[in-house]
């Protein structure tokens, strides 16, 4: 296992590094850190925001940038960024990392175009929420799963195992002619109105 810290655009290189001497390669790129500050984003400050956009976001392009050596070498690669219905919905105390997560996914937008003439293929996948420990940082996360749960069409919120089934599938070949769009896996949750 390699250890790196995202935010660190050495560390972050170092960790491709090691992974090409590793594996040989690196073919399939994802990007899912994720940290920020929880409060009204009229109280956010320049840490705050440098914080959150530097691991969120451009942690990407550099993680990118240095995979993409290998994916042209061998004529192929999939970038995966994970992002958030909060790119596009505003949810309380969640505006600096809603920005985060809408420039991850117009990053990948512009990756996708740049590199599919390589066969170097990119998307993003928004979750809804999704069961696991980070839910423990939001306030009023209780209220926040209860509200979530019954605005889920499918009646459930989605798994870790959800987000990675579609993740696998979009590298593989049957998914080539997706490219640069943002899927989102939350039940149907981002589909109503109220």
């Amino acid at each position: 296992m390699v250890k790196a810290h995202v935010g660190k655009e050495e560390e972050m290189r170092a960790l491709i590094e090691e992974s090409v001497q590793a594996l040989g390669s690196v073919d399939i790129f994802v990007g899912n850190a994720a940290s920020g500050v929880l409060k009204p984003i009229t109280e956010i400050d320049e840490k705050a925001w440098e914080w959150t956009v530097n691991i969120n976001a451009r942690s990407i392009l550099v993680g990118v940038q240095a995979a993409l050596p290998s994916m042209r070498a061998r004529g192929w690669g999939r970038i995966l960024t994970i992002t958030s219905i909060g790119s596009r919905r505003v949810f309380p105390e969640y505006g600096v990392v809603g920005v985060s997560k809408a420039a991850i996914e117009a990053l990948t937008r512009y990756l996708a175009v740049e590199l599919a003439p390589y066969n170097i293929i990119a998307n993003c996948i928004s979750p809804g929420v999704v069961i696991t420990g980070a839910l423990d940082f939001f306030p009023r996360k209780e209220e926040m799963i209860a509200y979530a749960q019954r605005h889920t069409p499918v009646g459930r919120l989605a798994t870790p195992e959800d987000i990675g089934e579609v993740a696998a599938w979009l590298c593989t070949d049957v998914a080539r002619m997706i490219v640069g769009q943002t899927i989102e896996v939350d039940g149907g949750y981002s589909l109503l109105a109220f």
